[in-house]
């Protein structure tokens, strides 16, 4: 059976008082209809359908080929923008979910339960309620006497007897596919706002003799929907607690959750420990057994396993096994840490690739360079790459010796054993096993190499 999701993201968003459009507004590292995108994806069968209005240039730019986009233009309400799809579906779906993109918390579980209602209701649809005292400006669900469901009443025109109603409609809806066209012609226009509600489709449904099934929600988080910039606070805290205790229940441990900010797609090994004041973003893939902060932030970077980072910044980075980090570094782009390397105190590394066993010392910088395992780079070394107009490169071989506060002017290459003395200036290729000196640095003797204690 073919199932096909809707989502209704054409509305301006006014109450939100920005530039993006609402429904780009970002929930735990993710537009709001990303996660909406997620949650239909998993409940149905197709590729979604995105029904698009203000700022439709830059959601049908966000979604590229995850969904399909039409557009709702002039916006005459949700029965008109779920009519917008119809080129699209009619023919091809036995079944249709029609959701908001502005619900980030709507859970595809939930969705899946609304499909499966549905597959079992000889009737023309199934919708998702929940009972709350906060009606949060919901539609109350009307039931006869027998308990049938009979229609959705709009708060605005709700009698006061209605009002007291607890059971609210949630706006998640799953349609007969062959039923639903027709029906969605014989909505009427409202005479006051001049569109057409989606929620009087209830009602010609029960018209037409045809049984209208809910599914009851359990979980009253899940039904917030964002109007405000105060919602979207409310839906952030809701996701990354959810995030959080799902990562915990898989054998994280977060010393402190509430004071943890985890991202939707960051991935965490079992027996990793996280600190409080830690921001994991973006693609972040931690492995098994580390250690990781406080006060560190994490973006798009992957971590191997049982590495230690302690106050530091990361971004583009990749940490291979037994690494340590920090206090206070900073890897930006590119920066590739070998197994049980050493990074101290206030060092830097971009688009660099430190082998294994390298000891980094605190307060350097190491940009466009390649090291050679078990080197040491003493504190307060540069590797000097750019001239002002081209970045050049540092080729550092295996068992060197960088002293402190040494200068390596790009391009250079330092052989295998190579050492420089404290404070050398080096503009030339050193070659193995000798030692440079001085600034200008000059080679003065050729060195013994010293063997590795096994």
């Amino acid at each position: 059976m073919k199932s096909t999701a809707v989502l209704l993201a054409a509305g301006q968003g006014t109450r939100m008082k920005s530039n993006l459009p609402k429904v780009l507004h970002p929930v735990a590292g993710k537009p709001m209809i990303g996660h909406a995108l997620r949650a239909a994806r998993q409940a149905t069968t197709e590729t979604p359908i995105v029904v698009v209005g203000h700022g439709a240039e830059e959601v049908t730019r966000y979604l590229g080929g995850a969904a399909q986009t039409v557009v709702q233009n002039p916006p005459l309400g949700t029965g008109h923008a779920v009519m917008q799809a119809e080129a699209l579906l009619k023919g091809k779906a036995d079944l249709v979910v029609v959701c908001y993109a502005d619900m980030p918390l709507l859970r595809g579980e939930t969705l899946q339960r609304l499909v499966e209602t549905q597959q079992k209701n000889r009737g023309a649809l199934s919708l998702l309620t929940v009972m709350a005292e906060n009606p949060r400006g919901f539609g109350r669900v009307i039931r006869g006497a027998d308990g049938a469901l009979q229609a959705i009443v709009e708060e605005y025109v709700a009698t006061p007897e209605q009002l007291r109603v607890k059971e609210l409609n949630v706006g998640g809806y799953c349609f007969d596919g062959v039923w639903l066209w027709d029906a969605l012609r014989r909505i009427p226009q409202n005479p006051q706002k001049g569109e057409y509600y989606l929620t009087d489709i209830v009602e010609i449904a029960v018209r037409d003799g045809l049984a209208v099934q809910a599914t009851l929600m359990d979980d009253l988080e899940e039904t917030i929907g964002v109007n405000t910039r105060v919602h979207l606070s409310e839906v952030e805290t809701a996701l990354r607690r959810r995030i959080n205790q799902a990562h915990m229940l898989d054998g994280v441990t977060l010393i402190d959750p509430a004071a943890t900010y985890i991202e939707a797609d960051v991935t965490i090994g079992r027996d990793t420990v996280i600190y409080p004041n830690t921001f994991l973003r973006g693609a972040t893939e931690i492995g098994a057994g580390n250690q990781i902060g406080p006060n560190t932030i994490i973006r798009d970077s992957k971590i191997g396993d049982r590495c230690k980072i302690l106050a530091s910044d990361l971004e583009g980075a990749t940490l291979e096994n037994d690494v340590e980090v920090g206090p206070f570094a900073r890897l930006r782009k590119g920066a590739h840490l070998g197994d049980h390397v050493h990074m101290g105190n206030f060092g830097e590394v971009k688009d660099s690739r430190l082998r294994a066993g390298v000891k980094m010392g605190h307060f350097s910088y190491i940009g466009n360079a390649q090291i050679g395992a078990n080197t040491n780079i003493g504190a307060g070394t540069i590797t000097c790459n750019f001239d002002g107009e081209r970045k050049h490169p540092t080729e550092i071989g295996e068992d060197v010796f960088i002293g402190s506060d040494t200068m390596l002017v790009a391009p250079l290459k330092l052989g295998d054993g190579a050492r420089t003395g404290a404070g050398a200036v080096v503009t030339k290729d050193v070659a193995e096993d000798t030692l440079a000196v001085g600034m200008p640095a000059r080679a003065i003797r050729k060195l013994e190499r010293r063997k590795k204690k096994s």
